[in-house]
C-alpha cells in the first residue's frame, strides 16, 4: 500500500510525456512552444489557447514556457509570425502580376489551411507598430515592395498596391471562412441560405442572386477579385518605366 502513490505520480508522469504534443525528452525552444500553440488554436481556437494548457501540450512546468514568451499575447503574436514565415514572395520574378498572384494563392491556402489562426493574421500584426512587428510578419511587405519596385513602381505606388492587395486578401479569406449554409440538405438556394427570412420587398437583388450565392467557390472568387485588382492598379498608376 506504501508504494501506491508513487506508482500513481509515476503513471501521471507517463501520461504527460504520452499526450498529444508533449515534448518532455525534447529540448523546449521559442519555436516549439509557437509551434505547440498553432497546434492548440488549429485545434480549439484562440479562446482555447492558454498558458496553462500551452506548458500541459509542451510538458512543461509553466514557468518554463515564460523563459520563451512573456504572456499569452506573445505567444499570438508568435503564431501570427510562424504562420506568415510561410508565405514567400519571388522579388526576382518578371511578371509582377502573376507573383502577386502567387502570393494572394499562398495566402488563402495558408488561410485555409489554418482557419481558426486567420483572425490572428488580420488583426494582431494591426495592434503593433509596424516597427515592432516580427521579421516574419513584414518580410511580405519588404518583399512585395521589392517586386514592384523593380518592375518600375515607385516606392509609394508600391505600397499603395500592397495595400489594396492584402486588404482584399484578408476580406476574401474572412468572407470564405464565414460563409454559412443554413440548410444544406435544401436543394432551393433560397431556402439553403436562410434567405426567405429577408422580406423580397426590401432585398430583391440579393433574394434573386440566390442561385449565385449558393454557388460560391472561394478559388473562382479570389482569381476573379485578383483580375478587377490587378486590372484596375495597372490602369490607374502612372506608367511604368520600360
Amino acid at each position: 500500500m506504501a508504494e501506491q502513490p508513487a506508482n500513481h505520480r509515476n503513471s501521471r508522469s507517463a501520461n504527460r510525456r504520452s499526450g498529444p504534443g508533449a515534448r518532455r525528452d525534447a529540448p523546449i525552444t521559442r519555436a516549439v512552444v509557437l509551434n505547440t500553440a498553432l497546434e492548440i488554436v488549429d485545434r480549439d481556437g484562440v479562446d482555447g489557447l492558454s498558458m496553462r494548457r500551452l506548458a500541459e501540450a509542451v510538458g512543461r512546468d509553466p514557468m518554463v514556457i515564460y523563459r520563451h514568451v512573456s504572456n499569452k499575447a506573445a505567444v499570438l503574436d508568435g503564431v501570427a509570425e510562424i504562420v506568415f514565415d510561410r508565405l514567400s514572395v519571388d522579388t526576382a520574378a518578371a511578371d509582377w502580376a502573376a507573383q502577386l498572384r502567387v502570393v494572394a494563392r499562398e495566402f488563402r491556402e495558408l488561410a485555409l489551411a489554418h482557419p481558426r489562426v486567420v483572425p490572428l493574421l488580420v488583426t494582431r500584426p494591426l495592434a503593433t507598430p509596424l516597427g515592432q512587428r516580427p521579421p516574419a510578419v513584414v518580410r511580405p511587405l519588404e518583399g512585395i515592395l521589392e517586386l514592384l519596385t523593380r518592375a518600375g513602381f515607385s516606392g509609394a505606388d508600391a505600397l499603395h498596391v500592397y495595400r489594396a492587395l492584402f486588404g482584399f486578401l484578408y476580406g476574401h479569406v474572412l468572407n470564405e471562412l464565414q460563409e454559412i449554409v443554413e440548410r444544406p440538405e435544401e436543394t432551393d438556394e433560397v431556402l439553403r441560405l436562410g434567405l426567405y427570412r429577408l422580406s423580397i420587398e426590401e432585398f430583391p437583388l440579393v433574394r434573386e442572386l440566390a442561385p449565385v450565392l449558393a454557388a460560391y467557390d472561394g478559388a473562382t472568387e479570389l482569381e476573379r477579385g485578383l483580375d478587377i485588382l490587378l486590372t484596375g492598379l495597372a490602369a490607374t498608376l502612372p506608367s511604368l518605366e520600360e
